[in-house]
């Protein structure tokens, strides 16, 4: 699957999708880097039909008003730590790509993953 992780998110956890065989794309990587506009990303999701996966609660609105980006996986974790963050999308990830495979806003919590549709 292909992501686009946005600025809030670990480049540690855009690494370890990589090492899971996935083609990944951090803001970090782009080439304003974590000033990168929410409409770059929504065009880049677009044109490359990666899901933005973000903390961000911009994106779920854009997506609920302007149908953008292409997919959104919506991390909605509350506070936790870097490690805790990975150690969730480990145990997560296999069921999280079958939920975006078949939907495009997908909600991961503590304790869910919650397909929107």
């Amino acid at each position: 699957m292909k992501f686009l992780l946005d600025a809030q998110l670990p480049k540690k956890l855009s690494l370890f999708l990589k090492y899971k065989g996935h083609d990944v794309l951090h803001t970090l990587d782009l080439p304003n880097k974590n000033r990168s506009k929410d409409s770059e990303l929504n065009i880049i999701s677009i044109e490359e039909k990666r899901v933005v996966v973000s903390k961000d609660m911009d994106f779920v609105e854009s997506l609920l008003i302007s149908d953008k980006p292409y997919k959104l996986l919506y991390v909605n974790t509350g506070n936790i730590n870097n490690n805790q963050l990975q150690e969730l999308f480990s145990k997560t990830l296999e069921q999280l790509v079958l939920c975006l495979e078949e939907n495009r806003f997908v909600e991961l919590t503590y304790e869910n993953i919650i397909a929107h549709g």
